[in-house]
């Protein structure tokens, strides 16, 4: 549902598996690469929960890569994060250059456990990694019943406005807030036309990409996947994605003492770590109002919104993060939809370290 008309799909047909075995799966052949087991398990749920939302960039496709990157030697998988406070209410992390999503997860609990007892928590994260999909990361605040701002960088793949060369990140910028009886309102936008993760997608399965993402080597207009990843991909409203990209690499980059400025280094080059920052805040609803009243107020303006006047030709208004949460429940039943093209690269990975290949849904 999410990625639907956002590119231009093939008929490959689509096998599923369930998302408890593509846990089991990624677990073990994170374990099998040398990750701690509890640290595999963190690992294995963020990817999944990404699969589940439909943002099959950020999922367990991403393992090959990851395990590319520890066999380079340029990934840590034994590391685990380091945690110091700062003031009552602020905190860094250091990733230690172990997996994003360890480095991210002591980071937002942090943040929780702050704003749980003074209101607002603040953690910055340095020497991290990919921490794949923002949305779990504003989930598990969303859990916690906070809200939350959820910031990182990354490697260049965009020009400066009025540029041509690779220099800003494809930096997703997140933020969520509990609801009531509604859904909650969770925001993860790439500051991109599309994330680079749905470039790769499109290589993978062999699919073009629509025209508008990217520009080739030459700065023309490409539908080939490998021409946009040899040119830049075109920030979105062009100033506006652009400010917001150079955004990302001041609260993420610039203050947490990490990589900046171009100067990360992308998951699939292996000459060095990543050193990638992140940057979250968390805030408690319930500071100027009851808990009740902040919960009312939300579903006050859920209803406000997918109930206001629909344009000609549209059938439905969504809230942020809705489609992907209405999708995350249908994959729950039918489970995730993968390609044999995936599959064999998963199962590639699993038979490097001797491990069960992972098991598919029968028909």
């Amino acid at each position: 549902m999410a990625d639907a008309s956002e590119t231009v799909q093939s008929n490959i047909q689509k096998i599923h598996v369930d998302a408890s075995e593509a846990r089991r799966f990624v677990e073990n052949v994170l374990v099998g690469n040398g990750v701690p087991v509890v640290n595999a398990a963190t690992v294995a749920k963020c990817l999944i929960a990404a699969d589940l939302r439909g943002v099959d960039t950020h999922g367990m496709n991403r393992i090959p890569s990851y395990m590319a990157r520890i066999r380079q030697g340029v990934l840590d998988a034994t590391a685990s994060p380091e945690l110091t406070k700062v003031t009552p209410v602020v905190a860094q992390v250091d990733g230690r250059n172990g997996f994003g999503f360890l480095a991210a997860s002591t980071g937002i609990e942090a943040a929780i456990d702050m704003a749980r007892e003074f209101g607002i928590g603040m953690v910055s994260v340095k020497h991290s990694n990919h921490y794949g999909m923002s949305a779990w990361i504003v989930q598990k605040a969303i859990d916690a019943g906070m809200m939350s701002l959820v910031f990182t960088n990354s490697s260049p793949a965009l020009p400066a406005f009025g540029g041509k060369s690779k220099l800003l990140g494809v930096s997703p910028i997140a933020c969520g807030a509990p609801g009531g009886k509604e859904k909650p309102f969770i925001l993860d936008m790439a500051p991109s036309v599309a994330a680079r993760g749905k470039i790769y997608k499109a290589k993978r399965r062999g699919e073009k990409i629509p025209s508008d993402w990217a520009l080739d080597s030459g700065g023309r207009p490409t539908d080939d996947p490998d021409a946009a990843l040899g040119g830049v991909m075109l920030p979105m409203g062009g100033p506006k994605g652009s400010g917001l990209a150079i955004m990302m690499d001041v609260f993420s980059g610039v203050l947490s003492g990490s990589a900046f400025a171009g100067h990360v280094t992308g998951p699939y080059d292996p000459s060095k770590a990543s050193d990638v920052g992140h940057f979250f805040v968390t805030i408690k609803p319930d500071l100027f109002m009851s808990l009740d009243e902040f919960r009312e107020r939300m579903d006050y303006l859920h209803q406000r919104v997918v109930n206001s006047d629909k344009a000609a030709g549209v059938d439905r208004i969504y809230f942020p993060g809705e489609i992907e949460q209405l999708l995350q429940e249908e994959r729950e039943r039918t489970g995730i939809p993968l390609v044999q093209a995936e599959i064999d690269i998963l199962n590639q990975e699993a038979k490097r370290v001797g491990k069960l290949e992972l098991v598919v849904k029968s028909n």
